[in-house]
């Protein structure tokens, strides 16, 4: 039961893969084209309706700006969270590739309980304008889900709710916290 188990995980992996690819190439009307929107030295801006709220045990990332070169982008992004103290709190946000591999990750040393939603900074982000990335945050207690964003540095980013088993593996992946200040 076990190989079988680990063969649907790995099937849901590659199907979250895909489907984040595929969805990323669908375009319409209003997509901006490759020729069109901020240059890669200019800033990419997302941010999610202020309505979504986030839930007791997940964190969204509701906002992201991107600055810099390709190769060493900058990353400000902005978290809504539940953290309640040591015992309960983000403890990082990562970008992702689409085929699910650990590009970045800005670990958090502490609760942030007072200030919601919190912006935080990381980088050099190695990727090009162009690289499809997933931008979601990890909480102490029940690890990845909620509100992630995805996109490009070129194109901008926009709202996606990855499964539950996509790169679940970069969970024990390093870096990872030492402890929580406060």
């Amino acid at each position: 039961m076990t190989g079988f188990s680990a063969a649907l995980r790995a099937m849901a992996v590659l199907l979250a893969a895909v489907a984040l690819i595929a969805s990323a190439s669908c375009g319409d009307d209003d997509a901006p084209d490759a020729t069109a929107g901020p240059t890669p030295e200019t800033a990419s801006q997302a941010t999610l309706p202020a309505t979504l709220e986030a839930t007791p045990t997940r964190a969204d990332v509701i906002a992201v700006s991107v600055e810099g070169e390709p190769g060493a982008y900058t990353f400000d992004v902005t978290v809504r969270s539940p953290d309640t103290g040591c015992d309960q709190y983000v403890d990082w946000w990562e970008v992702v590739s689409a085929g699910g591999d650990l590009v970045y990750r800005r670990v958090l040393l502490h609760s942030h309980v007072d200030e919601q939603p919190f912006t935080r900074s990381g980088g050099p982000v190695d990727i090009q304008p162009n690289d499809l990335v997933l931008l979601r945050v990890h909480m102490t207690t029940t690890g990845y889900g909620g509100a992630a964003l995805r996109g490009s540095a070129l194109s901008g980013f926009t709202e996606f709710f990855a499964p539950d088993a996509f790169a679940a593996d970069l969970e024990t992946r390093q870096p990872q916290p030492s402890g929580c200040a406060y």
